[in-house]
């Protein structure tokens, strides 16, 4: 028998219910290979606190971390006032300051501190593939590389996500000079994915899917052929309909709003995710659940940008299923994340609890659970519980904190979803290994000095 490490757990989150005194078992490859409850194995190593699974982070813009609260004074510019595209071209600057070194060192704060807030696995969205003038690096994987190694400094898993970005808008526009650090041509951009996948095959950590930025960024040919050339990809992620000009722009150009035309020229199954779909219409919800995909739903983000509010109980009415992401990474809070679903719900419905169901009546607990189930699915990695077979990535709540007095379990979730602060989550493991202890990741004295350094070369 191989060698385990065992960890007994005052109380822990199992897909049956809260239970007392489990003992989780992990092998060396960081898998979950025993869990016994009420079980007072002596040899186990003790953990005091309310072990739940770790969530994952389906939609991220690593490098747009670097310009969170750059982007909150009214733009002189702005007659009609400031939106979506105004923030775009601050973001595009951002971007454009952006080399392998300061994207790895800016990628790898960003990851602590979503490890530090729960989250245990990212899918990171990523297109910029070119120096800033759109000439290629001499390494071709020399960005997705820093986001890679970003992710083994921090240890969060990753999901990396090259992008296909090659047109302006809707018609085949051509991109703009700021856009051409993230265009590929098609075959450039299979040789990407052909080159990280057989590189990162044996990687435990690293899955390696695609994205599609989005329709008017993805002209209709070359998204029929990457699709076409990569049959067995996991996982397929792409922005769709998060602004009312691009369901207009679609309708102009292909005649159809865009989940519809999506619906009708791809074969979106179980491994697609949508990014938010603010703009669906009901039956566009009904036909994406009847697909099986999953809908990714960054809340901070899209109330940031003045997206709009995603219709979520008419989707889970659908029998959609939705995981969150922290997209432009205003928060890195996945309690945030959660609440604002739920508290979006309660302004357009004028009701409490909303999201909750019969059968799980803790608002709370639904959340987390279903953007646990779904995100799994999204991110390609067996986590999301803790259970056998799974990845042991698990998050320990500090339940002797004060906010959490004269709660059981069976209001531990709603009080960390809808009351906590942040500060509740103690410690964090990935694969088996403990990255954040006492609140503190293992790194982050390194990290952040680099971030600074970083920071300071970016803002010059």
């Amino acid at each position: 028998m191989s060698f385990q490490s065992r960890y007994r757990f005052t109380a822990a989150w199992l897909p049956d219910g809260w239970r007392r005194n489990v003992v989780v078992s992990v092998d060396p490859a960081g898998d979950i290979v025993d869990v016994a409850p009420e079980d007072v194995v002596t040899t186990a190593r003790l953990v005091n606190g309310a072990a739940i699974p770790g969530m994952p982070n389906v939609h991220s813009h690593a490098f747009q971390r670097s310009m969170a609260g750059l982007v909150e004074r009214r733009s002189p510019q702005a007659e009609r006032g400031d939106s979506f595209w105004t923030w775009r071209e601050t973001m595009y600057e951002h971007a454009s300051r952006m080399s392998p070194e300061c994207l790895n060192a800016v990628a790898a704060q960003c990851y602590a501190d979503m490890l530090k807030a729960g989250y245990t696995a990212v899918c990171e969205f990523h297109y910029l593939h070119n120096q800033p003038d759109g000439t290629p690096y001499a390494q071709s994987a020399a960005m997705s590389q820093a986001l890679i190694d970003a992710a083994t400094t921090a240890g969060i898993g990753l999901t990396l996500l090259p992008t296909l970005y090659q047109t302006s808008d809707f018609g085949g526009a051509e991109p703009t000079q700021r856009q051409r650090q993230f265009v590929l041509a098609t075959d450039r951009y299979l040789d990407l994915i052909d080159e990280l996948t057989r590189a990162h095959a044996q990687s435990p950590q690293i899955e390696i899917g695609i994205a599609l930025h989005s329709l008017r960024a993805v002209p209709p040919d070359a998204l029929r052929t990457v699709l076409t050339s990569l049959p067995s990809i996991k996982t397929i992620h792409i922005h769709i309909a998060e602004q009312e000009r691009e369901v207009t722009a679609s309708q102009q150009h292909l005649h159809a709003r865009p989940i519809e035309w999506l619906l009708e020229h791809a074969r979106v199954d179980k491994r697609w995710c949508l990014v938010h779909a603010t703009h669906a219409t009901l039956a566009e919800l009904k036909a994406v659940a009847a697909t099986g995909a999953v809908i990714a739903l960054c809340p901070t983000t899209e109330a940031n940008l003045g997206d709009g509010v995603f219709p979520l109980p008419a989707w889970l009415a659908a029998g959609g299923t939705f995981a969150i992401g922290s997209d432009s990474h205003i928060s890195v809070s996945p309690t945030e994340e959660l609440r604002w679903l739920e508290y979006e719900a309660r302004l357009m419905t004028k009701h409490r609890n909303v999201l909750a169901t019969q059968n799980q009546t803790s608002t709370g607990a639904m959340l987390w659970q279903q953007a646990c189930s779904a995100g799994t699915r999204a991110a390609a990695r067996k986590i999301g519980a803790i259970e056998v077979g799974r990845r042991a990535d698990i998050v320990v709540i500090d339940n002797s904190s004060p906010l959490f007095a004269g709660r059981d379990e069976d209001t531990l979730m709603d009080t960390f979803v809808f009351a906590g602060t942040g500060r509740e989550v103690r410690d964090v493991m990935v694969a088996g290994r403990w990255l954040v202890q006492e609140g503190r990741h293992s790194a982050e004295t390194a990290i952040a000095v680099n971030y600074k350094r970083a920071m300071n070369k970016i803002l010059e």
